[in-house]
């Protein structure tokens, strides 16, 4: 590596962080995070890896050393969360993470010393609070959405209980889950190095991470803490008390993450906020009905709610009564979450359906087709040879294609360009037929 100049070892892991669909806008700010992140040595090796994940031995192809060499330094990618690692078929596996959900919040769910941690926060906030094009990018700039909104269940009355689905139920994702890590939470931990206090005081601890990812979190250099199921679940009692917005992957099946958010300090909340009425993440299948008859005008659900979605306006008055001031929802930015519903004090407030159901994807694989479909990039993914190295992770790409509508297989066999999918579509058509 000693030919390659410090921005290039740089430019070619920005290259490398910009094969996601959701990747990072590059600006001189992006570059000193990257600076403080990693050393001019790992830039320029995990700008070589695949960003779908990988064995040992392709690590160690990439870089040209041998086996035990390359899992020495894997280790130490991952004690700096720059990788995670993961067991499969008893065989390790390692995975660059995004810039977000990923290494850019790792970075700060623990206290570290390696590095100077409040001014990566200062570089952050300048990053994503005053450029702006990355939080628009990583929000706004794709359909499917990285993250998605839990309904906060103890709002559901029996009978909404009985229709709502196990994953769109974060005490079902506690249960499900087979290893659960909680970290500190990142954007209150970057506001408190900036001297902004969380406006509601709410605990630092409560960055809820599972399975693989929260493994490799805790193993490697104690980025979370292993906790039981049932400190989860009183974290997330906490956190209903609180009044803060569960947000985790918005996945069906084995997600990573659930984070528990504050609308002072939360990237997402702020952004719904700011550019309303633009969604930043998914929404619950859930919408508010306020009942008049029984509503008194308090203006606690205005007050309470994450996303200012909802307003009180002053409606004409029945004969002899004084003007008084009602809740009114703006659905098309409601998250659903029922945050306003458990703090009405006469319960006037339900929560129905939607008219329309919110998709959520399978699992992983199936939200990066289609965020990668969205961008364009569905061929660079599947024929760069980093990116999908062997056969079952291409079988795995070409079911969930097979399964998409037949608008996103227009696009997919577009961009792929391959006759090979096209008479894969062809013949499943016909067999519908």
């Amino acid at each position: 590596m000693g030919h390659l100049t410090s921005r290039d070892a740089y430019k070619s892991l920005e290259e490398r962080i910009n094969s996601f669909p959701i990747g990072a806008v590059q600006s001189e700010t992006f570059y000193k995070i990257l600076q403080v992140l990693y050393t001019e040595e790992e830039a320029g090796r995990l700008a070589q890896l695949p960003i779908r994940p990988f064995s040992v031995s392709r690590a160690a192809k990439c870089w040209g050393i041998s086996e035990l060499q390359a899992e020495k330094y894997l280790d130490h990618l991952c004690d700096k969360a720059l990788l995670v690692d993961s067991s499969y078929e008893g065989k390790r596996r390692f995975v660059m993470p995004p810039p977000m959900i990923g290494f850019l919040e790792f970075a700060l769910m623990r206290t570290r010393g390696d590095i100077d941690q409040k001014y990566l926060s200062e570089l952050y906030y300048q990053y994503m609070n005053v450029e702006e094009d990355f939080i628009k990018e990583l929000f706004f700039g794709l359909e499917t959405k990285q993250g998605r909104v839990f309904v906060q269940e103890p709002v559901l009355t029996n009978d909404k209980m009985n229709f709502i689905l196990d994953y769109e139920r974060a005490t079902h994702i506690i249960e499900d889950a087979d290893f659960i890590g909680v970290g500190l939470c990142y954007c209150r931990h970057k506001n408190m190095h900036l001297g902004i206090p969380c406006e509601i005081d709410a605990p630092m601890e409560t960055c809820l991470t599972f399975g693989n990812v929260a493994r490799s979190l805790v193993k490697h250099g104690g980025y979370a803490r292993q906790i039981s199921k049932e400190e989860a679940k009183d974290i997330l009692e906490m956190a209903y008390g609180k009044n803060l917005v569960q947000i985790g992957e918005n996945v069906r099946e084995n997600p990573t993450f659930m984070c528990n958010c504050c609308s002072c300090c939360c990237e997402a909340l702020g952004a719904a906020k700011k550019f309303s009425p633009m969604q930043p993440v998914a929404t619950t299948n859930y919408i508010p009905e306020i009942h008049m008859d029984h509503c008194v005008g308090c203006g606690k659900c205005a007050s309470v709610c994450p996303i200012d979605a909802i307003k009180m306006e002053l409606i004409p008055p029945k004969e002899g009564e004084k003007p008084r001031k009602y809740p009114f929802v703006d659905t098309e930015i409601c998250l659903g979450c029922g945050i306003c519903a458990r703090n009405c004090p006469t319960k006037a407030i339900e929560l129905k359906h939607r008219p329309v159901q919110i998709i959520t994807p399978v699992n992983a694989t199936h939200r990066f087709v289609l965020q990668a479909i969205e961008k364009g990039m569905l061929a660079n993914l599947i024929f760069d040879n980093q990116a999908f190295g062997n056969h079952r992770a291409m079988a795995s790409v070409l079911k969930v294609i097979l399964d998409l509508p037949p608008a996103k297989q227009v696009l997919a066999s577009r961009q792929l360009k391959s006759v090979y999918l096209d008479k894969l579509l062809s013949v499943k058509k016909k067999n519908k037929e």
